[in-house]
């Protein structure tokens, strides 16, 4: 670790790694009520489960996106973050933030705005918090020695998912008005700026473990912006398919929404092409599996799964169903949750000086965690599929049809069993790394960190 301020980071990852398995939680809740067994009705119903599951995955991943941000924005600019009480300040107003709205949404206090739950109130204070954030990073960058490629693509895309919050604020009495901005928020951070944050971390993470040249690396960086914006903008129209919209969403959305794969396809290689032409063995590999892992999953979930049901003659049968699911699961874990448990894989040996990414806990915690996510995906397709068959094409009643796939999730729990217990060996290897500490500071991350436990 090369600047004092780094360990900043810490404060957001162990949040990120108490919201995660809370998440999942909530997921097993659903999943069981999915099986016929929603005890828990009174006390959690299955839309307040719903809602806190999806804001819990959006929050541990920002919160894993600010800690990266806060490790790699003073090394890219080479000094020290411009304000660390800020940034600790900033922290404690998102736990504040996120604690409240969770709590909230299981007393019904929200917007009801499918994945834009969050009270007004509270939307003001992200804002504020955001901001804050924004201050810290900016102001690092101006005052900075040199800024790179890698940092400035960070920062656009951090800056960028702050301004695109801003159209989920704006409410109408329309619901085609309200739908269509509402996707301005969702589909361009998942599928647009997000994708440049996961870009940066990406290539920041492949020059430290691979050594190769960093003019090499951000040059695919480069290609992977201009694919993120040909597709990811305008194929948010297919989202637009049947909300209400003119019809040339249909040709819109269908011919962009195609377009996406290749931005995560040229991920994906990027990764790979990389970590094969590596010019050194980085003794943190399992680091290495994490991040060349993320190109992979995310070409099949967000990509490939993407692209599998988001055509027009595809989508008019998969539309609103557990297909959707499917997708989306993959998607999130292979793009986003990859990346940010790679990052803290990375960094944890760098601010503790601890290094404790050999041995079977972090890698059995790799596999098992993956092939759980497999496995779900599975599971759902053939929910999803036996869905839409039953209910699109025979006609069935959708609790029918909901009653008929019963069986299925069996399989989906059984399969984040497996996720969970690959979560929890990681979380454990997290808390065994110990808090960050000065020693660890100037380092070298190779051979020279202390391994002080």
């Amino acid at each position: 670790m090369k600047f004092q301020s780094q360990r900043i980071a810490y404060l957001f990852f162990a949040t990120s790694l108490l919201l995660l398995p809370l998440q999942l939680v909530f997921g097993f809740i659903m999943g069981i009520a999915h099986m016929g067994w929603d005890g828990l009705h009174e006390w959690i119903p299955f839309n307040a489960a719903r809602s806190t599951h999806l804001n819990l995955l959006v929050l541990w991943l920002l919160s894993g996106f600010m800690g990266a941000a806060y490790f790699i924005i003073p090394e890219e600019a080479d000094r020290e973050l411009w304000s660390p009480p800020l940034a600790i300040v900033q922290w404690a107003s998102l736990v504040v933030v996120a604690v409240t709205a969770l709590i909230g949404f299981q007393f019904g206090w929200w917007e009801g705005r499918k994945f834009l739950e969050i009270p007004r109130p509270l939307d003001y204070l992200v804002v504020a918090n955001i901001l804050l954030f924004l201050l810290n990073l900016v102001v690092t960058a101006w005052n900075a020695k040199r800024f790179t490629a890698t940092g400035s693509v960070l920062l656009l895309g951090l800056t960028s998912a702050a301004l695109l919050y801003l159209p989920g604020m704006i409410t109408f009495e329309n619901q085609v008005f309200d739908s269509y901005f509402r996707w301005w928020v969702v589909h361009l951070w998942v599928e647009g700026v997000w994708e440049l944050i996961m870009g940066a971390m990406l290539a920041y993470l492949l020059i430290k473990l691979t050594g190769l040249d960093r003019e090499v690396i951000e040059k695919w960086l480069y290609v992977i912006v201009g694919f993120t914006f040909l597709s990811g903008i305008l194929g948010t129209g297919h989202h637009y398919y049947y909300i209400g919209t003119p019809g040339y969403w249909l040709w819109i959305g269908g011919i962009f929404g195609a377009l996406e794969p290749l931005a995560f396809l040229g991920m994906a290689l990027y990764a790979l092409t990389m970590a094969r032409r590596a010019g050194r063995d980085h003794p943190n590999r399992i680091a290495l599996f994490w991040t060349v892992g993320c190109g992979v999953m995310s070409f099949v979930g967000a990509g490939f799964l993407g692209f599998a049901h988001t055509l027009p003659q595809v989508n008019l049968w998969t539309h609103g169903t557990i297909v959707t699911a499917m997708h989306g699961h993959m998607a999130f874990w292979g793009a986003y949750a990859m990346i940010v448990l790679g990052i803290i894989t990375y960094t944890m040996p760098l601010m503790t000086g601890r290094k404790l990414y050999g041995g079977w806990v972090p890698e059995l915690a790799f596999w098992t965690s993956n092939i759980g996510m497999i496995g779900m995906t599975g599971a759902f397709a053939v929910a999803g599929i036996t869905q839409v068959y039953l209910e699109r094409r025979m006609g069935m009643d959708f609790l029918q049809a909901q009653k008929a796939v019963q069986v299925h999730f069996g399989g989906v729990v059984l399969a984040a069993s497996l996720l969970t217990f690959g979560i929890a060996l990681f979380v454990w290897n997290f808390v065994q790394y110990g808090l960050p500490n000065v020693e660890a500071v100037g380092a070298d991350e190779i051979g020279g960190a202390a391994e002080t436990a």
